[in-house]
């Protein structure tokens, strides 16, 4: 059973700032990445300005905290897990492997898994009923992600400006990426892995296009 840290004990600054690290971790997310999704200063939760130029420790305040779980759909109760032993708590969601997930019948038009072609896997709950998980196959997404990595995608997640997303177009193949900006005529992102750049697509040609909310690597 996971231990969460004693109420009585106290906290100390390395647990703080490795759930932190964690929190980013399973949204997708760089340290910086977290802090501009929550409207932050890219720089607030970098390791470089965890210890003062004197040298003195440098802790997260409450506000950024608040809006770092904000910005990643989490619970308090989730980042205390973080600080107890890292591990947040599971659910099984369906599973696919990447080959097959721009196959039309494995989803519905929202991006909801659908068929019988799936597995599961036990990951980090999410507030999501229609959340699913995606294999990564083949080093056509790396660096960012590797064969055999694990994605974690939920369809209702608020998306933000330099969230990492899946897109399925109504013509093509299913993709991952960065979004750039999203408006009501058009979707700009940052194609991730060999084929990396900026591409953009009119909104009507975009089938549907979900958050990944956490990564296993």
């Amino acid at each position: 059973m996971a231990k969460h840290p004693k109420a009585a004990g106290l906290l100390t600054h390395e647990q703080i700032w490795s759930a932190l690290d964690r929190l980013a971790s399973r949204a997708g997310l760089s340290p910086s990445g977290l802090a501009r999704n929550a409207g932050l200063d890219p720089t607030t939760f970098n390791k470089s300005k965890r210890i003062t130029i004197d040298g003195r420790e440098r802790w997260p305040s409450t506000e950024s905290l608040a809006k770092a779980l904000a910005a990643t759909n989490a619970s308090i109760e989730t980042f205390v897990q973080l600080i107890g032993d890292g591990t947040p708590p599971a659910a099984s969601v369906p599973l696919l492997g990447w080959a097959a997930a721009s196959q039309r019948e494995n989803f519905d038009e929202n991006g909801h898994p659908t068929g019988k072609g799936w597995d599961e896997a036990a990951l980090p709950a999410v507030d999501d009923e229609h959340a699913f998980a995606l294999e990564i196959s083949g080093e056509a997404l790396a660096p960012a992600y590797r064969d055999g990595d694990v994605v974690l995608v939920s369809p209702a997640t608020a998306i933000r400006r330099g969230d990492r997303v899946v897109v399925k177009p109504r013509e093509g193949e299913i993709m991952i990426g960065e979004l750039k900006r999203r408006t009501a005529k058009t979707l700009e992102y940052a194609v991730l892995g060999v084929a990396s750049g900026d591409r953009a697509m009119a909104a009507a040609d975009v089938e549907w296009i979900a958050r990944i909310v956490w990564v296993r690597q």
